[in-house]
């Protein structure tokens, strides 16, 4: 199989790690500027132009840079009939790119694949979002590390936090949008049926949290639930958490491609 990535940050060279002795023979990687591949297999090739990527043609990109990335390139990837998988999932917050995306995938037949991330039960909420009105609620808490570098930095003293803090209340929409890095939980769960305007997110930062805690609760006329997952985040951002890897990863060994090579 062949393989393309855009970006090689935190999650794609953690991606990248565990595809020897996988069926991921080859990888190409769209960067800014050229990089230095790591001295292991499959064979990794780097690119800085999106024409460049798409002419290797690869049998699915994974895009893990961030939600300009998938503003920029996610319409043309589609476009050209290439299967796409989106971690940063909170750029779907942007109704016009998502309607967009989606009207693409149905003139050209490539695939949108949303990965489950850090979370799980998106299945029951999208079979009961298909059947009547759900209302969610999530909560994110994570260390005050896993925090900086997002407005969080100018709504609380990161540094010197003493106890658990909540510096947003708010849309899941508001959430993506304010919180990029930290929130595609937020956006998987609109994705699966919440909406982003609907779902209510609360942002909390806690010193004394040593993983990144994920907890929502679903209601509707035909079931209710509650669920909270502790993850372990990865070991080059403290924002993301190891099962988000997993995820992209099982999505990437299990993908069939339809038309493409």
């Amino acid at each position: 199989m062949h393989l393309g990535l855009i970006g090689y940050g935190s999650i794609a060279q953690s991606l990248i790690a565990l595809l020897p002795d996988t069926r991921v023979r080859r990888v190409t990687v769209l960067v800014r500027t050229p990089a230095v591949a790591p001295v292991q297999t499959p064979e990794i090739t780097f690119v800085t132009s999106l024409d460049a990527l798409l002419a290797a043609q690869p049998s699915l990109v994974v895009e893990c840079a961030g939600h300009g990335a998938v503003a920029d390139h996610a319409n043309d990837i589609l476009g050209a009939g290439t299967d796409l998988l989106v971690a940063s999932l909170g750029a779907f917050a942007d109704a016009a790119l998502h309607t967009r995306v989606l009207q693409t995938c149905a003139k050209t037949g490539a695939r949108l694949i949303l990965p489950t991330g850090a979370i799980g039960g998106l299945d029951l909420l999208r079979v009961l979002s298909a059947n009547g009105d759900v209302h969610v609620t999530y909560r994110g808490i994570k260390p005050p590390a896993a925090w900086r570098g997002s407005p969080a930095d100018t709504l609380v003293d990161l540094d010197h936090l003493q106890s658990r803090t909540a510096f947003f209340k708010g849309s899941g929409r508001a959430a993506a949008a304010q919180f990029p890095k930290n929130a595609n939980v937020v956006a998987a769960l609109a994705l699966a049926g919440a909406g982003f305007d609907t779902m209510k997110v609360a942002l909390i930062a806690d010193p004394a949290a040593r993983a990144n805690t994920h907890s929502f609760a679903v209601t509707s006329p035909l079931c209710s639930y509650k669920t909270e997952i502790e993850n372990a985040a990865t070991s080059g951002n403290a924002r993301t958490s190891k099962t988000t890897v997993l995820s992209i990863l099982h999505e990437v060994l299990h993908h069939n491609p339809l038309t493409n090579p």
